[in-house]
């Protein structure tokens, strides 16, 4: 696609995380942009700060004019947007230049060097710590995050001089199979969005794709406990990297944990970098680092840069996000809307506060997820001593027959375990008295995080 004949840029689903780093792309880069989104959040707030118009209603009216010339007009939409938008199909129907979000930033990215990184989970965190390392390094890097850098305070991050970019590749609707990377790294291979693949076999499937999309000169990072036959092209490198197993290319050693900060010392083929510390908490975020440090390593940056870089890593809006930090009261906020991911995160905060009462308050995300993974939702929860549970975030989906949140509150064993309306959540929170308050959910349980922080603090 020749970008220099186009003049006007419209999203079809602007708010997401995704859209919203191409949007300020084209804006950066002098396009008009515009677009809809089904409801105001706080990242579509931002975009209308930085001069970006964005509607609210499924209505052609709302359209400007200048984005009704099919010539010097692209669209672009998310997956997630429901066949019947009437927004999506006057374009079609229009016959304007109509692309998915992943093919625009394959095309955008094909001749630069791309540092993909996928995973069923982990994958913003790592992308987001890469492009961190690279930015702090000689090496230099642009960057479309799937999250809110905290070091930044947004999603995209532009270079003049380095041919390297970050992205999230994103596995729905195998999105990531349009891209052409470089370098790429795959963290997790754990069955999800059943609704788009069928099965735990299509979706790994879909992963061995990815990995052979790798360039000819290009390397492949996996996590060393993935066990799948990844083939790649010939003259690809594969490496692999471990929390710990020393069979793996890269992995930590001598991990110890001091005042809520871990350390580590990272083992490369060539060398160890010693006393590595990471900047935000978890264990998890430990793994993630050694991935991120082992991309930056074989990307060009020092030793020394990346000891620098990492301890000054200040996380992901909603990834393991402190809100609240007090002796009495701690609150995290956090994405986890995977079985997998909740697990990880539990671990995680048992190990900074193992004599702490630990209350969760989770919001189910898709009808399609909870009734694929429900016992294993039941499964992760039962390990919270309290629990509040929300409805289910529908996102893009109807709801399905007999599909609620009681199925996963049935299978949980906790002492207190509730079914919880938003407009009661802060008074059931307040009767509970939490030591550790975690609040889990990729829907719009952001919102509810921001009055609770409020007013717990």
């Amino acid at each position: 696609m020749d970008f220099n004949k186009v003049k006007n840029v419209y999203f079809i689903g602007i708010g997401g995380i995704g859209m919203s780093a191409l949007a300020r792309y084209f804006k950066a880069n002098n396009y008009n942009v515009a677009g809809y989104d089904r409801m105001p959040t706080l990242l579509t707030g931002e975009l209308e700060k930085e001069g970006i118009e964005i509607h609210f209603e499924d209505d052609t009216k709302c359209i400007d004019d200048d984005y009704k010339n099919q010539v010097n007009t692209l669209i672009v939409y998310t997956p997630a947007i429901p066949a019947e938008n009437k927004l999506l199909n006057f374009f079609k129907e229009n016959l304007f230049s109509v692309k998915k979000r992943s093919e625009v930033l394959g095309i955008l990215t094909h001749q630069r060097k791309g540092i993909c990184v996928a995973g069923t989970h982990g994958k913003t965190t790592i992308s987001t710590m890469i492009a961190h390392l690279l930015k702090q390094s000689k090496v230099d890097c642009s960057a479309f995050l799937g999250g809110v850098a905290q070091n930044y305070k947004t999603n995209l991050l532009l270079s003049e001089k380095s041919d390297y970019v970050v992205l999230e590749a994103d596995e729905f609707d195998r999105s990531f199979l349009r891209l052409t990377p470089h370098l790429a790294l795959i963290s997790s291979t754990d069955a999800d969005h059943l609704d788009i693949y069928g099965d735990d076999s299509s979706v790994k499937e879909s992963f061995c794709e990815f990995a052979a999309l790798v360039k000819s000169d290009g390397i492949l990072l996996s996590k060393k406990e993935i066990e799948l036959n990844f083939k790649v092209s010939k003259g690809v490198k594969h490496f692999t990297y471990s929390l710990e197993d020393k069979q793996a290319d890269f992995y930590a050693d001598n991990i110890s944990l001091s005042k809520g900060i871990y350390q580590l010392d990272l083992k490369t083929p060539q060398q160890t970098i010693k006393g590595i510390k990471v900047g935000i908490p978890g264990l998890v975020n430990v793994e993630n680092a050694v991935g991120a440090c082992s991309v930056a390593y074989l990307s060009g940056a020092t030793e020394q840069e990346i000891k620098n870089a990492l301890p000054g890593f200040k996380g992901i809006r909603r990834r393991f996000d402190y809100r609240i930090k007090r002796d009495d009261l701690v609150l995290i906020d956090d994405y986890a809307h995977h079985p997998e991911e909740i697990n990880a995160t539990l671990r995680s905060v048992r190990a900074l506060y193992p004599n702490k009462k630990i209350t969760g308050v989770f919001q189910p995300h898709l009808f399609s997820r909870t009734k694929d993974f429900y016992k294993e939702f039941a499964t992760s929860l039962n390990k919270l001593d309290e629990l509040l549970i929300l409805d289910i975030y529908p996102a893009r989906e109807k709801p399905i027959k007999g599909v609620t949140s009681s199925m996963i509150l049935d299978l949980i064993e906790l002492p207190i375990k509730k079914l919880t309306a938003k407009k009661e959540l802060l008074n059931e929170i307040n009767d509970i008295k939490p030591e550790i308050l975690l609040m889990m959910g990729a829907g719009d349980i952001d919102k509810e995080i921001d009055k609770i922080t409020d007013a717990l603090s």
